[in-house]
C-alpha cells in the first residue's frame, strides 16, 4: 500500500530525493512552499504522513487538531522547537536519520491507531521529548510494533499527580443559577483544605470575576488557552494566568473568563482540554462553570474546522469526573433540563451525573417543594432520580453579588449555603463515597466585609 507524504521546508529535502530513490511505498505528493498549503493538502485528503522541519514552529494544538481530523500524521525534524512539539505530542525525528530510517518512522506512523484530537499532547509519563524509532532496514515492520516514547515537556510540574477531579456545573438556558452555584461549591471545597481552581468557561455570559467583585479583570483562561495551544503551558504557566482570590479565610485560585463576548474564538476545544488536564493535577478540585450550549454548532458551518463556540462547554463536559446538572424548580426550567439531558449524557458518557433543581419556592412547586418536584419528575424522567435540591434564597444571593463574596461569606448559616456544602461534598467525593460530608462544613464564621453588607441591607 503506497503512503502519500507532504513536506514543509528546505531542511526536509535531502530525506525526501533518499526517500524518492527507494521507489518503496512511501510517495512524496507534494512539497509545500508554507503551513496553509500543507494544511490545505491535509484537507483535500492527498496525504496520509506530513514531514517537517522549517514552518513547525508555527504549530499549534489547534492546527494539529485540523490535521488529525484529516487523519494526517505529523513528524518533525529534530532541532525544532523539540520540547514544545514534544508537549503537543508530535513525533520528532531523530538527528541525523536517514532515508531509510525516516522511512520506517512513516510506514510505523502511518499503521499506528488515529489518537483523538482531545488525546493529543496530554501525557505525563516520561520525562524526555517525544522521540520516534523506527527499525533498522532490513527489520520487518508490523502493525503492532511501537517503539514511540511521549512525555510532556514539563515532566513533572505538578504536586498531585493526576489524582484531581473535574467538576463541571451545567444547566440549561433560562439562567438555572450555573455561575451561583459553581462559585459556592468551589468556595466549600476551597474552605475544607483543598486546592481549588475555579474556571469560568462560559463563552456567551462569563460573569465569576463580577460575582467576586474583581475589577481589574483580565481574561485568564484566554491567557491559559494561548500558552496551551502553542504547547507551552505548565505548571507555573497555569498557576500565572490564575487569580488567587480569598474566601471566608481560605484561598482559591481563578481562571477567569472573557472579558468580551466577541472574544469566544480563543478558547479552542484542543487549548482547553490541555488546560483542563494540567489543572486536575495541579489541583485536589477544578470546577468549571460552563454556559448552556451543547449542540455541535460546527455541523452547520461551511467551514469544518472552524472554532466552536459551545467546544468549552462539550470539552468540559467530556472530561468531568462529576457533572451538576442544574434546572429550575418551575414549570419551565424542569421540562428544559429533562429534555436536554440526553444530550448532556452524550457530552458526559463517563461522568457520575448529580442532578440538581434548583431555586425550590413554594410559589412555583406549592408547599411540599422537594415532594413535588422529585413526583413531577418522576413523571416525565423516570430514569435518572434527583439527587439534591436548592431552595430559593435571593435575598442571601443578593447580598453576596453586592459584597462580591460567597455565602459562606455572607450568608454563613442559610439554608441554601448548607444546601451547596452538602452537594460539594458529594460531586468531590467518588461515587462510591458520595454520602460523606465535607470535613468542615460550618467552619466559616464570614469577613467582615460579607457582615457589614449584610448589617447594612437588613437596615
Amino acid at each position: 500500500m503506497s503512503i502519500s507524504v507532504v513536506t514543509l521546508g528546505t531542511g526536509t529535502w535531502p530525506l525526501v530525493d533518499q526517500i524518492e530513490r527507494q521507489h518503496g511505498s512511501v510517495t512524496v505528493v507534494r512539497r509545500c512552499l508554507d503551513l496553509s498549503e500543507l494544511l490545505a493538502c491535509a484537507h483535500t485528503g492527498m496525504a496520509r504522513v506530513a514531514l517537517l522541519a522549517e514552518g513547525a514552529e508555527e504549530l499549534t494544538a489547534s492546527l494539529l487538531e485540523q490535521l488529525s481530523l484529516s487523519s494526517v500524521r505529523v513528524l518533525v525534524l529534530a532541532g525544532h522547537d523539540e520540547m514544545r512539539l514534544a508537549a503537543l505530542g508530535v513525533t520528532i525525528v531523530p538527528e541525523g536519520a536517514s532515508g531509510d530510517h525516516v522511512t520506517g518512522l512513516i510506514e510505523q506512523v502511518a499503521d499506528s491507531p488515529d489518537p483523538a484530537p482531545s488525546s493529543r499532547g496530554h501525557s505525563h509519563t516520561d520525562d524526555h521529548p517525544r522521540a520516534a524509532t523506527a527499525p533498522e532496514p532490513n527489520q520487518a515492520t508490523t502493525p503492532d510494533t511501537d517503539d514511540t516514547t511521549v512525555a510532556s515537556a514539563d515532566p513533572n510540574p505538578f504536586p498531585h499527580g493526576g489524582t484531581g477531579r473535574i467538576i463541571t456545573v451545567w444547566g440549561p438556558m433560562g439562567a438555572p443559577g450555573r455561575t451561583v452555584t459553581a462559585l459556592n461549591v468551589a468556595a466549600e471545597l476551597a474552605l475544607t483544605g483543598s486546592s481549588v481552581l475555579l474556571v469560568d468557561a462560559d463563552t456567551y455570559a462569563a460573569s465569576v470575576a463580577a460575582s467576586l467583585g474583581m475589577l481589574e479583570e483580565a481574561a485568564g483562561l484566554a491567557q491559559a488557552c494561548r500558552l496551551a495551544d502553542q504547547g507551552r503551558l505548565d505548571g507555573e504557566g497555569l498557576q500565572r494566568c490564575a487569580t488567587r482570590v480569598s474566601v471566608a479565610g481560605a484561598t482559591m485560585d481563578v481562571l477567569t473568563g472573557l472579558t468580551r463576548h466577541d472574544r469566544w474564538p480563543e478558547v479552542r476545544a484542543a487549548a482547553l482540554e490541555t488546560v483542563l488536564r494540567h489543572a486536575r493535577n495541579a489541583y485536589h478540585a477544578v470546577v468549571v462553570d460552563t454556559s448552556f450550549g451543547l449542540e455541535s454548532d460546527e455541523e452547520i458551518s461551511v467551514d469544518s474546522v472552524a472554532p466552536r463556540r459551545n467546544a468549552a462547554t462539550l470539552s468540559a463536559c467530556a472530561l468531568a469526573d462529576t457533572v451538576i446538572a442544574l434546572g429550575s424548580a418551575d414549570a419551565l426550567g424542569i421540562p428544559r433540563l429533562v429534555k436536554t439531558l440526553p444530550d448532556l449524557t452524550d457530552a458526559a458518557p463517563s461522568a457520575r451525573l448529580l442532578l440538581v433543581i434548583n431555586k425550590l419556592r413554594k410559589a412555583s412547586v406549592g408547599r411540599s417543594g422537594p415532594d413535588s418536584v422529585a413526583e413531577a419528575w418522576a413523571r416525565f424522567s423516570p430514569g435518572h432520580g434527583i439527587d439534591a435540591t436548592l431552595d430559593w434564597d435571593p435575598t442571601a444571593c443578593d447580598e453576596a453579588l453586592l459584597a462580591g463574596a460567597v455565602l459562606a461569606e455572607s450568608a454563613t448559616k442559610s439554608d441554601l449555603r448548607q444546601q451547596i456544602t452538602q452537594l460539594a461534598a458529594r460531586a468531590l467525593r467518588p461515587e462510591e463515597d458520595a454520602g460523606a460530608e465535607l470535613s468542615s462544613p460550618g467552619r466559616a464564621s464570614g469577613t467582615r466585609l460579607g457582615q457589614r453588607m449584610g448589617a447594612w441591607l437588613r437596615r
